[in-house]
Parts: C-alpha cells; structure tokens; sequence
C-alpha cells in the first residue's frame, strides 16, 4: 500500500527571507518592549505628581503579555523591571520581580483573557494592578525595614485602571495593524 504524497498547502507561497522581511519581523517583535521603555521614560519626567512610571509600566506589560506574548518575553520585562526601578529610584529588583510576576499572572490567564469583553479584561487588570501595587509595597517596606506609606501604592495603583482604557485602545489599534501586516502579501 502507496502512502500518498504530503500535500503541499494551498495559497500564496511563503515570501523570501530578504533583508527588509527580516528587518520588518525584528521591528515587530522589538517594539512592544521599546515602546513601553519609551513610555516609562516620558513618565519619569520631572512633575508635582508621585511618578506615573509605575503606572504606566503595568498596562503595558499587561497588554502584550497578553495579546503578543513572543515579543514580551520574560528578558524583555526583566529589563523594563531594572528600568522602572532605576527611574523610580526603588530599591533594585522590586520593580523587576512585580513586573515578572504579572507577566506571568497575564501569560497564566492568557487565553480566558483573550475570548473575554473589554470590560472584563479591565476589571481583571484592575485586580492584578492592585496586587501589584500591594506586593510592590511589600517589597519596599521589607528591603527599607520600615513601614512606608501606602497611599502612593495605592494611588499608583487606582492611575494604572485609569490610563488603561486609553493605553489598551491605541495598544489595540497597533497590535492590529501589527497583525494585519503579518498576514499581508
């Protein structure tokens, strides 16, 4: 008995691997961790506010840890984790560990995330942003043995929920358009 020839799958061939294809696939992957260092750097700018570093850090995380996983792997937060820490002037590796964890708590809900409304998915962020802001806290008061205040936590936290909305709509509008040009001739 013959065993048939594998077929070869229907539609457009496969491009060729050219320089600017591979430019392109570099640019794509790169750009939700250099847009989120980017980001973090405008917020550190010098204001009357506590430091919304904090604050943008997280929905960014959070949105493509979810929504692009490849390009915010675990390196990539680890490094935006030393960044947040060094422009915060936070002891080093607070940021870095709360920034790992909720990578990995996003990874973890990934795909119930994913099928999930706008409206659940903020509330979900809203929980693991408050979580954040209390481990970060945690982390704080136990490196400086001394109880800090929790209000800039908690204020962190409550800026995270309300930028969001709007991080997630323009993050969406080039995540799409991301996927668009992946999947164009």
């Amino acid at each position: 008995m013959a065993i048939p020839p594998a077929r070869r799958p229907q539609g457009r061939p496969a491009p060729a691997p050219g320089v600017l294809r591979r430019i392109d696939a570099f640019a794509r992957l790169a750009f939700p961790g250099f847009s989120t260092a980017f980001l973090m750097v405008l917020a550190a700018a010098p204001i009357n506010l506590p430091s919304p570093v904090f604050a943008m850090a997280l929905p960014c995380v959070t949105f493509w840890s979810v929504f692009r996983p490849t390009a915010m792997m675990p390196p990539v937060v680890f490094l935006l984790g030393l960044l947040m820490d060094l422009l915060t002037f936070a002891p080093l590796g607070s940021g870095v560990l709360v920034l790992l964890a909720l990578h990995a708590a996003a990874l973890r809900f990934r795909f119930f995330l994913v099928r999930q409304s706008f409206l659940t998915v903020w509330l979900c962020f809203c929980v693991a942003a408050l979580g954040a802001a209390s481990l970060y806290w945690g982390l704080q008061s136990l490196l400086a043995l001394r109880l800090p205040p929790i209000a800039p936590a908690l204020h962190a936290a409550l800026l995270a929920c309300g930028l969001y909305p709007a991080i997630a709509l323009v993050l969406t509008r080039i995540h799409e358009a991301m996927r668009h040009a992946e999947v164009a001739p």
